[in-house]
């Protein structure tokens, strides 16, 4: 289909080089846009997320910061410790009713 562009997809290495290109290299953010075709807001956003957590920045598609894969396994630890729960008040439920 003409017209249409796909979503063009970075990889991570790419975004730290990019930022670099700005931060320590002395680049401008429109230098490096009109260089590599990318959006200056785009360009921004990255530099952003890079200073907010350098060490974790760009986790990539599927990938969490290690304190968001934390949170989501204790989401999903106390989700299946309710089940049980659950499971266990119904079975006391039944076992009483007997008798």
């Amino acid at each position: 289909m003409e017209g249409i562009e796909r979503r063009r997809v970075y990889t991570k290495e790419f975004k730290e080089e990019t930022v670099h290109l700005v931060l320590t290299r002395g680049m401008t953010v429109l230098q490096v846009s009109k260089d590599f075709d990318i959006g200056t807001e785009t360009i921004y956003r990255w530099i952003r997320q890079y200073k907010l957590d350098p060490e974790n920045s760009f986790p990539g598609k599927g990938h969490l910061k290690p304190e968001d894969e934390n949170l989501r396994k204790l989401e999903r630890e106390l989700a299946d410790v309710k089940e049980e729960r659950d499971i266990l008040k119904k079975a006391i439920s039944i076992f009483s009713k007997t008798k």
